[in-house]
């Protein structure tokens, strides 16, 4: 079937059938896919990781980013971090649902965003609000990055999870479904381990590094503490551009380069083998 057959086919079963409907479905599969970023890479600049460790962590992480920008495109997610927490804790406490929840951790992660834009802004590099993202393609015009609150905008309307009442879509799924969504190049995640470990590395002596794997594998090992979201898993699973995410220690030097560059430096997951 041609594009312009199978773009006929998909408007007459949108005008005709239910939208959950099983053909209408598979026609809207088929539909091409367009990358709106191709050429940019999203990095996850880490809350508890690196934010909350103050200028010694965080300074040197501005400068590499300065650095990298001036020779790739960047947009840049911030999470929440301990701030966030502490506000899930309180507000769990007072009895607030999960999409109270998720609005202040919003909230926290807009900080974050706005003081790493206060660092940059003499590099040119802009924050840029959810409501703005249409204008992303003039920010990375003109200075090569822009930074975001990697929560995701859901506020009430976040899933309820399956159990308790945290937010299951936080900061790591917010990046890498705007890394999916603008078909960007690369979702890396800096954070202040090597990568995925078999247990917490913090805890567990024994934890041992796992320098790579695919979801379906990583889900299976059930493990009990992961280094990114596990709804960035199911995310992935479904995903039409980003098939792999990569780990990466922000507090060694030259990390970040190497890993926008390609190489791999910490753990690389893919979607599939």
């Amino acid at each position: 079937m041609t594009e312009a057959a199978g773009t006929a086919t998909l408007e007459s079963l949108l005008m005709t059938r239910s939208l959950s409907d099983p053909e209408l479905l598979q026609a809207s599969e088929a539909a091409p896919d367009h990358r709106i970023l191709p050429d940019v890479t999203v990095l996850k600049v880490g809350g508890q990781s690196l934010m909350d460790r103050g200028a010694a962590a965080v300074h040197p992480v501005v400068d590499e980013i300065v650095e990298i920008k001036r020779s790739h495109r960047l947009l840049i997610g911030t999470g929440g971090g301990t701030r966030a927490r502490h506000a899930y804790s309180l507000a769990a406490e007072l009895g607030l649902p999960t999409g109270v929840l998720s609005d202040v951790g919003s909230a926290v992660a807009g900080q974050n965003a706005s003081m790493l834009g206060y660092l940059m802004a003499r590099h040119g590099v802009p924050v840029v609000g959810a409501a703005a993202f249409s204008t992303l393609a003039l920010y990375l015009q003109e200075s090569g990055a822009a930074i975001f609150a990697g929560m995701p905008p859901y506020d009430m309307w976040q899933r309820v999870p399956s159990e308790g009442v945290i937010p299951p879509y936080r900061t790591d799924a917010g990046c890498y479904l705007v890394a999916e969504t603008y078909g960007c190049a690369d979702m890396i995640f800096v954070k202040d381990e090597d990568g995925l470990y078999t247990a917490n590395p913090k805890n567990d002596k024994n934890a041992t590094l796992i320098p790579e794997i695919t979801v379906d594998e990583l889900i299976e090992r059930d493990l009990p503490d992961l280094v990114v979201e596990r709804p960035v898993l199911e995310l992935m699973k479904h995903a039409r551009h980003v098939r792999s995410i990569q780990i990466v220690n922000g507090l060694i030097p030259g990390n970040i380069r190497r890993a926008v560059e390609g190489e791999h430096v910490g753990t690389i997951i893919r979607s599939d083998s």
